[in-house]
């Protein structure tokens, strides 16, 4: 299926609403001194007004206030370095906060960034963050990129410690995995430093600064590949072990001791894990310097990838068992709460009454005892009348369901609701649909929603081109998923929507891998799900593989298009 248009660079239907205010560890700023480089970290420091340097183009004078292209009111400025400076801003008409790359339109990297910022928007992949808009306007150049309010740098993550070993197993995967696809597609980023590498509260791993970094700074390399698979496994190396991996000190890291050379490091680290290890130097001396050690150098993110396949898989942490607290004894252990008596003391015992001999307390002995036996068969009556009744009422709650095969089934309806922990747009190949607006599917408001882009032939999307699109949910941990309810925009025929249970939230895992739950075409505004067999699964990803033609709006042109609105999932 041919899309419309292709990745515009401008997403202003992109309606979400994001906080304004950020946290102290989120900044547009980037990191300095890519390995080897000697630049100072005050340079960059977040939220720091440092100087320009001498004889290079200075901004235009631009203040807290300033508006864009009637849009972009700038809030504060995070750094002026070199002829440009980074702020974090406003955009008015989706009232979300954004970063802001500025610098004049005459700077001679000017025309350097504007293409490396096109070409990053143009790629689409939601491991990076995305650039949402470049602009040469009223002798400025800018480049507006998502704002993370929810991440965290790896550079403040590594202040109180290195990561624990799952945590950097993840990050080395995630942003292996996005810099081969960035690759693949001729992007490098040539600026891969600590500060470029953010964590969300999802735990994902996500990047920033592709390609624009490096031309913001004039930075440029014969091998990009090599460069970047060194900058990841400096990253892997800082992580394992809170040090920088050369003789300089940077990013808040105490660089290695001078003449030492390139040490591994479990040989700077007890517990350091040995696999990992071995990784960041494969990453690190991939000049051939590692023939000594039999081990072969990854030279290419693509390479380091497959290296990552072939380890033994690191599994998170058993989570800690908590013992509750021991029975604590207390005083009132006699009848009716009497406190009990000390040891060694003594109470009366009173003696029992005497037994019934007259023929009249017999008589009446027994006449107790029918009685009761009377009431006991009354009373089982009921209970057997009662236990009827409400197995018919049980049965007339049964619901009449379907299966992804059309099977009919009787289910009794749900009522362990899971909630959503996050998501993310799944890109299994070509541009993003609306990454920015993926929480907008289980915000509980029904006006607010994921939309695809506009195809121009259909309804069933055609692999060669684009496989599908959709969303991967995270449930939080491993849930049993029985059925989902989803909320469609456009009625109509066609829309085939599948569900399938994923190990993992990146779009480098292949479809075909995944467990499938269940499938549905459903012509109407809403789809209903429910599974014959259960899955247990943390994510799940919802794939559109067929679309319904609608007409334009006020946001799109008509053509085979869907919206989601409301996702939910019952266990």
């Amino acid at each position: 299926m041919a899309e419309r248009s292709t990745a515009a660079v401008d997403v202003a239907d992109n309606s979400g609403d994001e906080p304004l205010t950020a946290k102290a560890d989120q900044s547009t700023s980037d990191g300095v001194a890519q390995n080897r480089e000697r630049e100072t970290d005050s340079e960059e420091a977040q939220g720091s007004g440092g100087t320009e340097s001498p004889g290079k183009a200075s901004p235009p004078e631009l203040h807290s206030g300033h508006k864009l292209a009637r849009r972009y009111r700038l809030e504060e400025c995070v750094t002026r370095l070199d002829g440009f400076s980074s702020w974090r801003a406003v955009d008015e008409k989706l009232r979300r906060a954004v970063g802001v790359h500025l610098l004049p339109a005459d700077h001679p990297r000017a025309r350097s960034v504007l293409a490396a910022a096109r070409s990053s928007a143009l790629l689409g992949d939601p491991r990076f963050v995305q650039v949402l808009d470049a602009v040469e306007e009223n002798d400025l150049v800018y480049v507006v990129h998502e704002w993370l309010p929810d991440a965290t740098e790896l550079t403040a993550l590594l202040a109180s410690g290195p990561l624990e070993v799952h945590e950097a197993y993840q990050m080395v995967s995630q942003v292996s995995q996005a810099m081969a696809a960035a690759h693949r597609e001729g992007l490098a980023h040539l600026r891969l430093t600590p500060s470029a590498v953010l964590r969300t509260s999802s735990g994902q791993w996500r990047i920033r600064g592709l390609a624009v970094n490096a031309a913001l700074r004039g930075i440029s390399s014969d091998t990009p590949q090599r460069t970047d698979t060194e900058a990841i496994g400096a990253l892997l190396y800082a992580a394992l072990t809170q040090r920088w991996p050369y003789d300089n000190d940077a990013y808040g890291l105490s660089g290695l001791p001078k003449g030492v050379g390139l040490i591994a490091p479990d040989q700077v680290r007890a517990g350091v894990h040995r696999g990992l290890s071995e990784l960041a130097m494969r990453a690190l001396a991939n000049d051939g310097a590692t023939a000594s050690r039999h081990e072969t150098p990854c030279t290419t993110p693509e390479e380091l990838v497959k290296a990552i396949a072939e380890m033994p898989r690191i599994r998170p942490p058993e989570p800690t068992f908590t013992a509750p607290p021991e029975y604590q004894r207390t005083s009132y252990q006699q009848g009716y709460g009497r406190p009990a008596p000390h040891m060694g003391a003594t109470q009366p015992v009173s003696a029992p009454p005497p037994p019934l001999q007259s023929r009249t307390g017999k008589a009446l002995k027994w006449a107790v005892s029918a009685l009761l036996i009377a009431a006991l068969g009354l009373g089982s009556w009921q209970l057997a009348d009662a236990l009827m009744d409400h197995r018919k009422s049980d049965d007339t709650q049964k619901t009449k369901t379907t299966d992804g095969n059309g099977k009919g089934t009787d289910e009794t309806k749900p009522v362990k609701p899971i909630a959503i922990k996050g998501a993310q747009e799944y890109v299994a190949k070509g541009d993003a649909q609306a990454p920015g607006d993926v929480d907008k599917t289980y915000d509980g408001d029904s006006s607010t929603y994921w939309r695809s882009k506009s195809f121009v032939d259909g309804p069933q999307m055609k692999p060669a081109f684009k496989p599908g699109v959709g969303i991967v949910y995270d449930l939080g941990s491993q849930q049993t998923v029985t059925a989902a309810s989803i909320g469609l925009r456009y009625p109509g025929d066609h829309t085939t929507i599948t569900l399938y249970g994923t190990d993992s939230m990146s779009s480098a895992t292949p479809v075909d891998s995944m467990t499938k739950i269940g499938t549905i075409t459903t012509s109407g505004t809403s789809a209903k799900i429910t599974v014959s067999k259960k899955v247990k699964t943390q994510y799940v990803l919802l794939w559109i593989t067929a679309m319904p033609y609608a007409s334009g709006d006020q946001y799109s042109g008509a053509g085979y298009k869907q919206a989601i609105t409301d996702v939910k999932f019952t266990g």
